[in-house]
């Protein structure tokens, strides 16, 4: 019989859950002031659902959406907790870094030849996806 979906998690069934290994809970805890799961003694921890949803979001914007550490930082600082766990946010390229150079407004041309580059791209995924899949 597994826990209810309110109980608390230990770090290696937060792991489990979330498909990703304990070291990079851990990581993921000094990167991000946000993610503080309880500590008993002995320090061990323990993750209540909040933290789970928390976690989960910033594996799909590392993992999936391919934001960087800064960059999930930023987010969930702009948004603040509540926002960043409703997905109300829109993906998308990270701002500048600052010295960075920014780049100028797309015209038409570049545009479209974009948006037949990320056509092409999302058809080899889909290709990719198929043969590993088998």
């Amino acid at each position: 019989m597994g826990k209810g979906p309110e109980a608390f998690r230990s770090i290696s069934e937060a792991a489990e859950e979330l498909g990703v290994p304990q070291h990079v809970l851990r990581f993921w805890e000094t990167k991000f002031s946000f993610i503080r799961p309880m500590k008993r003694a002995g320090g061990r921890r323990f993750y209540r659902p909040y933290d789970i949803a928390v976690l989960a979001e910033v594996r799909r914007l590392l993992h999936q959406e391919g934001y960087t550490i800064k960059g999930v930082q930023k987010l969930h600082r702009e948004l603040g907790t509540k926002r960043f766990l409703a997905r109300d946010h829109e993906p998308g390229p990270e701002p500048a870094a600052v010295g960075e150079a920014t780049a100028a407004p797309l015209g038409p041309d570049a545009r479209h030849r974009l948006q037949d580059a990320l056509a092409a791209l999302e058809q080899a995924k889909a290709r990719l996806d198929g043969l590993l899949g088998a």
